[in-house]
């Protein structure tokens, strides 16, 4: 507790001072003792009373009350097992705070995700640290108490989860997804339900979750993450965009999957939450948090290389019609666009003269057959003889020998 409470503190006497005096008041107790000495405290029904009214107005959340009920045979309290857990709970999240993720009003437990029949899936804890570039990030702490396909089904039902429309979309989107089920990977995420709960993650996909692996061994913690691997496949692993450039196009659609990380309390302890203990289902070796969560092959990928390939596309398309651009048979000049066109649209081609020659080409013939059309008009507006001389230009002699001629 002295961890979340004062991080900066090397030693806990200041908040043991504070548990004690809260105790006095009657307001904390202790419940248990662990193994290692460490006490748990937990809050006596007066002071849930007096922490909700403190909280809940500034919409923090606080766990059930913590009863005190003993085994009537043996005086024990019961629901020890319960304490354990969260005490793993209350160290991640201190952890994550002394490593600067997460500030003291930033974490929530047992908070519930209501699914389309009913069942509540309670995440053990919640985080929002935005300054540290996560927005949220819902914690699954298992103590190996689960089986390792309980967890794929609490993975499933998150899945599931993060696919519910909010109450308020539009009408026409819920009768969508209600005749194709399908068609909720095509609704934007501002109409669905967790974010309505959650503000935007930055990144593609539904809400990370973070599985953490507590009070267990390596190799048990390694079997746990195979089987989340395999069996929850379908849940984290993204897809391949459908694009028409397939071979060009390495990068994954992540928009409808859930990212999951892992690590154990171990190492958060030993290394620091900040530091690469975290691992992405899917992918090999720890990284940071935040790198752990990003996308690097996914839509900014995406985009880069769709507009490569869709560049790539265009200049191929470009050198194929530069190809199988006609050449005059006449000069040898390759054919305009202009050109080309006249010759090949239905339209124009039978106006477009001599298909097999080039725009000027064609200009010399249209000249040519213009200019031929001229001369002949010319031709047929001139007279067809000589004109007859006026009488009075015409020689005496001329006209008498014509007379003596018809004598």
């Amino acid at each position: 507790m002295w961890k979340l409470t004062r991080p900066d503190n090397r030693h806990d006497k200041l908040t043991r001072d504070t548990l004690l005096d809260l105790e006095d008041h009657h307001l904390v107790r202790i419940e248990s003792v662990r193994e290692d000495q460490r006490q748990v405290w937990v809050l006596t029904r007066r002071g849930h009373g007096e922490a909700k009214q403190l909280l809940e107005p500034k919409g923090i959340r606080i766990s059930a009350l913590r009863k005190q009920d003993y085994d009537p045979d043996t005086g024990e309290l019961l629901g020890a097992s319960y304490d354990d857990h969260a005490a793993a709970v209350t160290s991640t999240a201190a952890e994550l705070h002394r490593a600067g993720i997460g500030h003291l009003f930033g974490f929530q437990t047992e908070i519930g995700h209501r699914l389309g029949n009913g069942y509540v899936q309670r995440a053990d804890l919640v985080v929002r640290a935005p300054e540290a570039g996560v927005p949220v990030l819902l914690l699954e702490i298992d103590r190996r108490t689960e089986d390792a396909h309980d967890l794929v089904t609490k993975l499933r039902r998150y899945w599931e989860w993060g696919r519910l429309l909010a109450k308020d979309a539009d009408k026409r989107t819920v009768d969508l997804v209600r005749s194709r089920p399908d068609a909720i990977d095509h609704v934007d995420h501002g109409q669905r339900l967790w974010r309505r709960m959650y503000p935007p993650t930055g990144r593609e996909g539904l809400v990370p979750l973070a599985f953490v692996f507590a009070d267990t061994t390596e190799a048990k913690a390694a079997n746990t993450v195979a089987v989340l691997e395999e069996a929850g496949r379908r849940y984290w692993a993204p897809r391949r965009y459908d694009t028409l450039y397939e071979k060009a196009v390495t990068a994954r659609d992540y928009s409808q999957a859930v990212p999951v990380v892992v690590t154990t309390l171990e190492q958060l302890r030993q290394h620091g939450a900040g530091a690469a203990v975290w691992r992405r289902l899917g992918r090999s070796g720890e990284q940071t948090l935040t790198a752990a969560l990003d996308n690097p092959d996914g839509d900014a990928l995406y985009r880069a290389q769709e507009a490569r390939a869709d560049a790539e596309d265009k200049r191929r398309r470009a050198a194929q019609r530069e190809a199988q651009r006609p050449v005059c048979k006449r000069c040898g000049r390759k054919f305009t666009d202009q050109r080309w066109e006249e010759t090949t649209v239905h339209g124009t081609a039978w106006s477009a003269g001599d298909l097999s020659v080039c725009v000027d080409c064609h200009a010399d013939d249209v000249a040519r057959e213009e200019a031929t059309a001229e001369a002949a008009r010319l031709q047929a507006a001139a007279p067809s003889g000589p004109e007859p001389e006026p009488e009075h230009d015409r020689e005496p002699g001329r006209l008498l020998g014509l007379f003596r001629r018809r004598g």
